[in-house]
């Protein structure tokens, strides 16, 4: 669901679980894919339930649910997420309980170490209460409704169990409250060490401009820690349970909305765009739920009762993370004589051992493994030979920080008041919400649970020693004293990740915002004009315009070049538009280019193993800046002008290679591409069934339409995007890819994946009347008696 479910399963999945066998045939497969689909018209009776449930599918595969109580609603969600994802479900189940190892193998011990490392162990009451006053007994329905389709699936499950041979678990409550789930986006370890790293190799003043934070704080060693051995064994754990571990901030999302003053309707307009790694099945499922008390519909997590994003019938909202610095790495000094002690202001404390058996396919008998715990929480990894262990200070040991899952109480807030009020709960991850309402008022509220540091100079970019006990977290921040605003006088308010602290804010939240390229291109759009429509803000989530290359294609004029072909590409750049279009000859120029600008410029200017080091790692901010400023002996503007000669010649000599010499029939989304592939695809007949041919994109990591991924390829974005009339809800438009359903051969399988290919969108209907006329799938869920 997550990329730490995505990346790693997926390919371990492939590789391991179904290893050997023999591939069936494609049209065999899919017969036997849709044999297995999931009923959603008709009737289907189950326990459970109280009063008879209406699921209408729409014509883009959303469940409208109409239920007469709270209780049934939830069971209901809980059954039809299931029927659409129980795959997806079951990994995600397994992941969070640290449970792998059972259908994988040995290479994920390690991962379902540190799920176990990281599960919640604190007060349960204060747990359950934190997310909302009923939010035990809502995911107590949910739970209830997963577990009834398993048992009504049991003999026909999904494809994807017949193929491996899993048999899917009954779900508990506590699957919910699963921590690893919000490891991703809930603070900066790794990039701790990633930062450790970097200062022993080429001291503090280097990392300060080689990785620069924001806002800009000196890099200061804390006192006693010493940087030897503080390299990526210590992320061992972090990087199996969460994917790799890059110092970049993720490329995140994007947020405005604007009030009547600016927009057509005369009522507020709201836009999201959250993106997360683009998967097959998608990360997010859409739902609309309907009973006493309930009329919301968006998007949320499968395994999660709610939606996250959406609107009611009075407030919509939509979110993108707001780096709040939420993790600590600890460096604990463990006792010659006894290693599960570590030194704490001059006494040796033991740490708490808890021993944990896990299963592993394959092996006649579990493992047992260790865990450990100091004050400061889990240990990730223990250096024996230097008497250290790396333990873990992170928000997810606090009550009501399971991902997403205050999202019960926004999803009823009816004004500014009772917004915020429900945003107060909403702990992790930390995001970015803005806010509109039927009676014309907008705003914007940071959220998230905010460590305050105590210790001098620190700000959380660097490990710090446990045992002098100088740094401590001395509680949280208010939710709020969090920044916000409230029908600010500009008429709108914008978010992409970007700093967003106040001038003169006396908080500490974190130093490692994303570039705030993508905020520069929404607010400079905003700002132009009045009049918005929702057709406006649907080019907006789609716009291509490159601020970076407004700075760096200028660079180009003026410069000196003898041969033919690199004058050509120099006119071809100084031509162009500067939007980073799928069609685009220019865009494909430039985009090569920039793969090939930062080796030519820094390369030869810092040591090897520096160099070796960052790598894949310095942000285009920083080459752009130094490329904009030549200063010193070794590097003036004659040396400039031939690492842009050096490394434009260099793009074209590839794009030759891949495409021809004539630039004309040059293509960015020929290189540029997005593939959704199924976990089980790994055979020609499966890859025929189970995955969409892949499709050519625009943009990059740095337009408003972020499509950022390795090697050319879309891996990141937003899978589903939102635009909600506060005028006319039905009105409001939304996108899922590839599709709602997580089952080959459903018709909702892959359905949405030309509309978001093509930048389109349908309509995200609400009323009764609208979701009657868009009804293509009636199932009414009934009590079964006896």
């Amino acid at each position: 669901m997550r990329r730490w479910l995505t990346t790693f399963v997926a390919l371990l999945l492939a590789a391991q679980l179904v290893a050997g066998q023999r591939a069936p045939v494609a049209e065999g497969l899919a017969e036997r894919a849709r044999g297995a689909l999931a009923q959603i018209e008709g009737r289907v009776e189950l326990r459970g339930l109280r009063q008879p449930v209406e699921v209408l599918r729409d014509e883009w595969g959303v469940p409208h649910i109409y239920a007469r109580s709270q209780d049934d609603l939830f069971f209901a969600q809980g059954f039809v997420a299931a029927q659409d994802r129980l795959w997806q479900m079951e990994l995600w189940r397994r992941a969070g309980e640290g449970r792998l190892a059972e259908v994988v193998g040995p290479a994920a011990v390690e991962r379902d170490r540190v799920a176990r490392l990281l599960r919640y162990r604190g007060d349960m009451r204060a747990e359950w209460a934190s997310y909302a006053p009923d939010a035990r007994r809502i995911i107590e329905a949910f739970v209830r409704g997963v577990n009834a389709f398993i048992e009504a699936s049991r003999d026909n499950p999904p494809i994807e169990f017949q193929l491996t041979g899993i048999k899917p678990e009954p779900w508990t409550p506590e699957v919910c409250l699963a921590r690893v789930a919000g490891l991703e986006v809930s603070g900066n370890a790794g990039r701790e060490v990633t930062r450790a790293q970097l200062v022993r190799l080429a001291g503090a003043q280097a990392a300060d401009s080689l990785l620069p934070t924001d806002p800009f704080v000196p890099t200061v060693v804390p006192a006693g820690l010493d940087l030897a051995g503080i390299d990526n064994s210590v992320l061992g754990g972090l990087n199996a349970a969460g994917g790799a571990v890059n110092f970049r901030a993720p490329n995140g999302s994007n947020n405005w909305v604007v009030d009547g003053a600016l927009s057509a309707t005369g009522k507020p307009l709201l836009s999201n765009d959250p993106h997360r790694t683009l998967a097959l099945p998608s990360l997010r499922y859409m739902a609309h739920l309907v009973a006493p008390g309930w009329d919301v519909i968006g998007a949320g997590e499968p395994a999660l009762p709610g939606v996250a994003v959406g609107h009611n019938r009075r407030v919509g909202f939509g979110f993108t993370i707001v780096n709040v610095d939420q993790q600590d790495l600890y460096v604990e000094e463990t006792n010659p004589a006894d290693a599960t002690q570590v030194l704490y202001r001059g006494r040796w404390e033991p740490m708490r051992v808890e021993r944990e058996r896990i299963g592993v396919k394959g092996e006649a008998s579990p493992r047992v493994v260790e865990l450990h715990f100091t004050r400061h929480g889990p240990v990730l990894y223990e250096d024996t030979q230097r008497r250290r262990a790396y333990a873990l200070r992170s928000v997810m040991s606090e009550p009501g920080t399971a991902a997403y899952l205050a999202a019960l109480a926004v999803d009823r807030a009816t004004d500014w008041r009772t917004f915020r009020a429900a945003l107060a709960r909403w702990r992790a991850p930390s995001e970015n919400f803005v806010y509109a309402d039927t009676a014309g008022n907008i705003g914007w509220q940071a959220t998230g649970l905010t460590p305050l540091r105590d210790g001098r100079d620190w700000h959380g970019l660097l490990p710090v020693p446990g045992g002098a006990g100088e740094y401590e977290w001395r509680g949280f921040l208010s939710p709020y004293e969090l920044p916000h605003t409230f029908n600010p006088a500009q008429h709108f308010v914008a978010t992409a990740n970007h700093n967003i602290l106040p001038a003169g804010y006396r908080h500490e939240l974190g130093y490692e915002f994303s570039p705030p390229t993508r905020f520069r291109r929404i607010d400079e759009v905003l700002r132009a004009r009045r009049g918005w429509t929702l057709a406006d803000f649907a080019r907006l989530q789609h716009d291509t315009a490159s601020l970076p290359a407004r700075e760096l294609v200028p660079l180009l004029r003026g410069l000196r070049a003898d041969d033919a072909e690199l004058r050509a590409a120099v006119d071809l750049l100084l031509g162009w538009d500067m939007n980073v279009d799928a069609d685009s000859p220019a865009a494909a120029l430039y985009e090569v280019w920039l793969t090939k600008l930062t080796p030519a410029l820094f390369k030869p200017r810092l040591k090897p193993e520096v160099w070796s080091f960052m790598a894949g790692r310095l942000a285009l901010s920083t080459v752009i800046a130094s490329l904009k400023n030549p200063t010193g002996a070794d590097f003036g503007a004659d040396e400039r002008d031939e690492v842009l000669r050096q490394s434009l010649a260099a793009a074209v000599g590839d794009l030759r290679t891949r495409f021809g010499a004539d630039m004309r029939r040059w293509r960015w989304g020929d290189l540029h591409r997005t593939d959704f592939r199924h976990a089980l695809s790994n055979d020609e007949a499966r890859r025929a069934v189970f995955d969409p041919a892949p499709v050519p994109r625009g943009g990059d990591a740095n337009t408003v339409m972020a499509t950022s991924g390795a090697n050319f390829r879309q891996t990141h974005g937003a899978s589903f995007r939102e635009l909600l009339d506060l005028g006319d809800w039905d009105n409001s438009l939304a996108i899922n890819v590839p599709g709602q359903s997580g089952q080959p051969e459903s018709p909702h399988y892959t359905d949405l994946l030309p509309l978001w290919a093509a930048g389109r969108y349908f309509p995200l209907v609400y009323t009764r009347a609208a979701v009657e006329r868009h009804t293509r799938h009636r199932l009414l869920l009934a009590p079964k008696r006896g």
